[in-house]
């Protein structure tokens, strides 16, 4: 397991030096006692670094240290991610559309599950598991405590392919 997160850790430090986190900031506000707040129509979506057909924004926090972040992420339709695991449990919330999750290292999108808007899922700490949008976008909330990070199956894959019909 300390081996895994080295690697995370190691993946994590090589993709800040491409894009900063600070740069995937999503347009919230923090007024002057701390609280932070961010409204629908101010969301600033950026493409997530090497990933096709996926956005995101960091809503608060920093997944890249230790501590609580919360990150967007947003699904063009037949955009699925490849399988991979995280060094932390991640909790998720659907938000928009019907999002569709297979929990295993083989990729096989015809046997997802959906869930539409207002479900919640638990990803356990280094579970296998790909998710994404078939027919409409799909925007999903990510919590958990850092630091996080994304380790693939197989990255000669890639991180992103077309779901099946």
């Amino acid at each position: 397991m300390k081996s895994l997160r080295r690697i995370t850790l190691a993946a994590l430090i090589a993709g800040a030096a491409v894009v900063p986190v600070t740069q995937l900031y999503a347009g919230s506000e923090t007024d002057e006692k701390g609280f932070v707040t961010l409204k629908p129509g101010n969301e600033e979506w950026k493409d997530a670094p090497g990933y096709t057909g996926i956005q995101m924004m960091l809503v608060e926090g920093d997944p890249t240290k230790a501590g609580p972040y919360v990150v967007r992420v947003k699904f063009s339709p037949g955009t699925m991610s490849m399988p991979h695991q995280h060094p932390d449990d991640r909790l998720v919330t659907v938000i928009k559309g019907t999002w569709y999750t297979g929990t295993s290292e083989t990729f096989e999108p015809g046997s997802t599950k959906p869930l539409p808007a207002g479900s919640f899922m638990k990803h356990p700490a280094g579970a296998a598991h790909y998710d994404g949008a078939k027919d409409g976008e799909v925007i999903v909330q990510i919590m958990g405590v850092g630091p996080s990070g994304t380790v693939f199956f197989k990255p000669e894959l890639g991180k992103t392919g077309r779901s099946l019909p």
